[in-house]
């Protein structure tokens, strides 16, 4: 093959994170559904980052937050590696997201904290349910086919912000 050819089926051939985001679209076309998601997926990945923050750190040299901080670091590279624009992203959210977690605990205390987690858990978790039921989308969330959506819910979230702000993903 040669260059221009290469080029070619470059353009043709989709990214994984296309194709993850279309698949994940097509069992998101109903707008109330969407904006369900757009609200409960952050939710719910707020929820278990400080879920995470409540587990106690191995021996004294870590800091409380150290399981969150390393799912968040391996969440990342996942993100990075199917786009560097949107891990650029993600990791601003999971900045934002353990400053935020940070500031409750400190103020409030693990268990305060979790009993928060796992209440925005909950409800965000219901949410979700009732956004997929007849009422709206009308179909099984993507994460029962395949549990990797699970991880490309608060990506495809992000990725709609980018395109609302007229940026590449």
């Amino acid at each position: 093959m040669n260059a221009a050819s290469d080029a070619t089926a470059d353009a043709v051939t989709p990214r994984p994170i296309d194709v993850w985001f279309a698949h994940y679209s097509d069992d998101h076309q109903d707008p109330s559904n969407q904006l369900i998601h757009v609200v409960c997926v952050p939710a719910i990945l707020w929820s278990v980052i400080a879920l995470l923050w409540c587990i106690p750190s191995p021996g004294s040299w870590f800091l409380p937050g150290f399981w969150a901080g390393l799912a968040m670091f391996a969440t990342w590279a996942f993100y990075h590696r199917a786009s560097r624009r949107l891990g650029f992203g993600m990791l601003a959210v999971f900045v934002l997201m353990a400053w935020f977690t940070r500031w409750l605990h400190g103020i409030y205390g693990t268990q305060t904290l979790l009993y928060i987690a796992i209440g925005v858990f909950v409800v965000a978790w219901v949410g979700q349910f009732v956004g997929h039921s007849k009422l709206f989308e009308g179909k099984r969330p993507s994460f029962l086919t395949d549990l990797r959506y699970l991880l490309i819910g608060p990506a495809w979230v992000l990725s709609k912000l980018y395109r609302k702000l007229g940026w590449r993903y």
